[in-house]
Parts: structure tokens; sequence; C-alpha cells
């Protein structure tokens, strides 16, 4: 999947902290504040980036140059600048020949902290549609243009800052987009003014709403001075450390091929319920399979990306993943060793905690074996013996109940 970030806003209200700076490119805990939205797209799995670029586009060509989350997770960006102010609308018009037939399309001055993929799940439904918009809810409409939706999720209406008091939803500034939309731009033209309403005329526009999410716009100086306190706090999530063997698919033993390959039911949304309960999640796993020559480390990276594909179709995504092809006496070669990585042993899951910002305390594992639960026990994080059952029901009450942390629950 691609995604285009709009770059191109002069943010006059922050003064001169833009006057020859890009608004995204502004430093948040002296990072620049592109820097997070990348990230997050990176870790989500979406590897395309297209960043609609105007004021000082030179700074945004060498911000790419040297981004960390760039050079990361291997980021294929492009840039495309208008040659007017052209409007987040206009922005795309010139765009057009490099979009994608879908895409995301996300500000470059907000960080809307949601499981993208999930909207992807919303346009595969059976109800045609040619956008899906992020809908975030607000303690009071009356300060904002709100939107309403039925009970499908269809926008039926956006309406300008009203009398309406109490809960409401109102844009969370995240679109996926069909590039069919391109018919209702022109070289300047709004995406919120022009477009999103022509889609409610046609009734082709879907919508997820969002209730606890963090959002925050860098645009004005207070919020920006808040983001450099929140932005870096928030970053910090807690990790579901999940088996796969037993746990994310059937284990028929030593399960290394596509052909061998079965879904545990409920464990893609089961993952998309971690994802959207903020969890970083990260899938460990010993594969002895591969120390005794029954299949190669390419085949398993190979299944590895299968399972990520199929979890993308529930709306769900693994942000990362260890595995362990050791064995202290099956294994055959240089595979034939005791490994730090070998569950019991720790090793996976504390790699990963030196490669993310992991909140170890409401952290957990799930496994099928007592193995796997003395591996999250020696790491720190508690842990949960799945019982073979249907994954999203477990989870569903895992989350339901509160998270003992250092705990594990056989």
């Amino acid at each position: 999947m691609q995604c285009a970030i709009l770059c191109g806003g002069l943010g006059t209200r922050l003064g001169q902290l833009t006057a020859e700076t890009p608004k995204p490119l502004l430093a948040v805990d002296g990072t620049p504040f592109l820097e997070t939205l990348l990230f997050e797209l990176g870790r989500q799995g979406i590897r395309r980036v297209l960043l609609l670029a105007a004021f000082r586009n030179d700074k945004i060509t060498a911000f790419v140059q040297t981004s960390a989350a760039v050079q990361r997770f291997s980021l294929d960006v492009s840039i495309a600048v208008e040659p007017d102010r052209a409007g987040t609308g206009g922005a795309l018009w010139h765009a057009r020949e490099q979009l994608d037939d879908w895409f995301y399309l996300i500000n470059g001055d907000t960080w809307f902290d949601i499981p993208l993929l999930s909207l992807h799940g919303k346009a595969r439904e059976d109800r045609p549609c040619e956008g899906v918009i992020a809908l975030r809810q607000v303690d009071d409409g009356s300060r904002y243009g709100t939107v309403d939706f039925d009970a499908q999720g269809q926008v039926t209406a956006f309406a300008e800052k009203s009398s309406r008091q109490g809960v409401s939803h109102i844009n969370g500034g995240i679109y996926l987009l069909s590039r069919t939309v391109l018919r209702f731009t022109a070289p300047q033209c709004s995406i919120e003014h022009d477009v999103l309403p022509a889609l409610v005329a046609e009734g082709s526009l879907l919508s997820v709403p969002f209730d606890q999410n963090y959002f925050i716009d860098i645009g004005i100086p207070e919020t920006y001075e808040r983001a450099q306190v929140e932005i870096p706090a928030h970053k910090t999530r807690p990790a579901a450390f999940l088996d796969r063997d037993g746990v994310l698919n059937r284990d028929h033993g030593h399960v290394g091929t596509l052909d061998r390959f079965e879904l545990m039911p409920g464990a893609a949304e089961g993952v998309a319920k971690l994802n959207a309960a903020g969890f970083y999640v990260f899938v460990v796993t010993n594969q002895a399979g591969i120390g005794r020559g029954y299949y190669s480390e390419a085949e398993h990276l190979a299944l590895m990306d299968h399972l990520a594909l199929q979890l993308r179709k529930a709306g769900g995504h693994f942000d990362d993943h260890r595995y362990c092809p050791y064995h202290p006496e099956a294994g055959v070669g240089h595979y034939r060793q005791a490994h730090p990585w070998r569950k019991p042993e720790p090793g996976m899951l504390l790699d990963l905690m030196e490669h993310w910002s992991v909140d170890i305390e409401r952290s957990f594992i799930i496994g099928d074996k007592r193995s796997d639960l003395q591996a999250g026990q020696r790491a720190g994080v508690g842990g949960y013996l799945f019982d073979h059952g249907n994954l999203a029901a477990f989870i569903d009450t895992l989350l339901t109940n509160q998270h003992t942390p250092g705990q594990s629950h056989a």
C-alpha cells in the first residue's frame, strides 16, 4: 500500500518557527515530526510513501536522504511538488500520475494513532465505496464540524460548527482513497470542501470511528509545545509477544512451508484487536525445523510474509518478529547448539525490547506451551497459556480483564 502525506502548508500560526522550515520538519523531542509519521507507517507495513510538498521542498528532499525511518523500514519515498499553493485537493491533482489505485492520505502536521489497516478492512466489505475516513470522537461537538454516519458506517453528512453538544465524531484527517476520486479534484481545490462532499453525495464514503485513540496537531504554539512531552511518552507502548505455531497457526509439527500453513480460528482478527488496543505485536517462534533440515530460513521468511498478508486482510499486522532455528541436540551443523534465543530462554523477547520502546510492565506473551510463559517470565513480562480455541475471543477476554503486570496465567 501507498501513503501520501500532505507537507505543503505554510504553518503561519507558528510564526518564526516555520519561516524557513516546513511544518512537518519541526523538531519534536529533537527529531523532525515527519520522522514519527514515517516510523508509524513503516511499522504498520506501509512501504511506499509519497510526500506532497510545496514550501521549502528542498528541505523535504534533504530530510528523506537522512531519515532513520526510511532506512529502518526500507521505505520507497517519492516527492511530488505542487507549482503553486494548490490546497489539499490540488496537491493530489498535481501528484495524480504518482498515486496508486488505492492510497492512504494523512496530514503532515498531525498524528492520529490508529491502525491504518482497519480502514483497508472497511473498504474490503461488500458495500462499494471510493473512500474511507477515520473519525475521531470528541466530548463536545459544538467546537467542531461534525460527521454523521449510519449504522453501516456510510457517511451521510458533514456539518459545520453548530450548537450540537455532547459526544460527537469529527474528521480525523486520515483517509483511504481510490484513485477514482481524482475526478473531483482540480489544480486548486480542497479535500474537505470539494472531494469529501462529492463522495457523500454519491454515497461512496465510508467511515471507521475511533473513540480513545491519541491525537495531536502541532499547528499552533500551545500544541506544539505539548507535543514535546506527549509524543515521546506515547511512543512507548505495551507489547504482545505471540508464539506462532499453535497460537497464530495450527501446529502440524514443524510448519515451514505454505502447503502446511493454516491460520488458527480468529488469529487475524485477534491481532487486529491488539493493534487497535495500542499494542506492539511481535511474533517470537522456535523454528528447530530449520536446524533439523526440514525447511530453509528462506522458506520460513516466505511463510512469515504469507502470514503478514493474511493478517492484513483482517486489518491487522505484526510489527516485528524473531525466530530461533537452533536446537541443542537435533540441529544439523552449526544449528546444533544451545542458544539464548530458544525458548524458554528469553533472548528473542529481550532483543525486541532493545530495538523497540516497550512498556515492559504492561506487556505479555501468549503461547501454547509452558516454555513460552517461562520465556516471558525471564524477560519480565506476564504470560497467558492459549488453549487452541478462537484467538480473537481469547484476546477479547484478556483485554477486557485487566492485565496484571508480570504475572503468568495458565
